[in-house]
């Protein structure tokens, strides 16, 4: 199976509804009073980071990422649980662990650690607490809207072929928590880019049932010589939302496109229809 066929098999499982039906970043549930956001991301050696990366930035990488998808549902994170192998430099995991837990303010929960052979593999759970309801999801854009991203693109992709003034962009890059928390009351979709804005606009599409057209020279870029390498490279983890027409966008972000009644194809790319997902990001197999 390719990443796409196993979602669709663990849709054949019972599913809470505050799953969403596997279609979004995180699951929301409501217990008690407050409603409770929850993700996992996982970060495997020779796919996610290479063998001789500093396990001090796999660290805060892991707690990154899982920030990210709590800051695209405006949610305040509550603490974390890791999965941990152990090997060579646990020291340094630690450290850069603590420096995440320490920069954005959450504690950890506690989780599991093995000992195992082989490249390694470390797992961490995000929980947060919702600042708003509806929790914003990847569905919700409607025709009309106008869609905006957080940052600049590609600067992940040159901080990973070593350009030094983007380093910290692929190694530590900093969740949009902030601008997810003041967007929340107000996007009608949000998401954030990790698999690369071409992909994740389109994922965004299908699940609202809309088309969405992008112009691409709109997009900020960290280098415009490779503007459409910068749209699918990913790891970028800016935040990707909708905004009804005419609404005031209280973050910085740029005005990339708009949103239409659905078309031929989900996403159109400088009015040339994009018809499925393939090359337009990062996908597992």
């Amino acid at each position: 199976m390719n990443e796409a066929d196993f979602i669709a098999a663990l849709r054949s499982l019972p599913l809470h509804p505050g799953a969403r039906g596997l279609a979004d970043d995180a699951a929301v549930i409501e217990i008690g009073g407050e409603t409770l956001v929850l993700t996992h991301d996982v970060m495997a050696e020779g796919t996610h980071f290479r063998a001789d990366a500093n396990l001090r930035d796999v660290a805060w990488k892991l707690v990154a990422s899982n920030l990210s998808d709590l800051a695209a549902k405006g949610a305040d994170p509550v603490g974390v649980l890791l999965g941990y192998a152990l090997g060579a430099g646990d020291a340094e995991f630690v450290g850069g662990f603590r420096a995440a837990l320490d920069e954005f303010g959450v504690p950890l929960l506690g989780g599991d650690t093995y000992s195992g052979e082989g490249p390694r593999t470390f797992g961490l759970t995000a929980i947060g607490k919702a600042t708003c309801t509806p929790v914003p999801a990847r569905s919700g854009a409607s025709s009309g809207d106008a869609l905006y991203v957080t940052g600049t693109l590609g600067r992940a992709m040159l901080g990973f072929e070593g350009e030094g003034e983007h380093l910290d962009a692929f190694n530590r890059p900093n969740p949009r928590l902030y601008e997810g928390r003041a967007l929340a009351p107000i996007v009608t979709a949000m998401l954030d880019v990790s698999d690369g804005l071409l992909l994740d606009v389109f994922r965004m599409a299908e699940a609202s049932g809309v088309t969405i057209a992008i112009d691409s020279d709109a997009v900020p870029v960290a280098d415009a010589g490779r503007r459409d390498e910068c749209l699918r490279w990913g790891d970028d983890y800016e935040l990707l939302f909708t905004l009804p027409e005419g609404a005031d966008c209280p973050v910085d972000a740029a005005r990339i496109g708009h949103v239409e009644q659905r078309g031929f194809a989900p996403l159109m790319l400088d009015d040339h229809p994009l018809v499925n997902a393939k090359g337009l990001g990062y996908q597992h197999r």
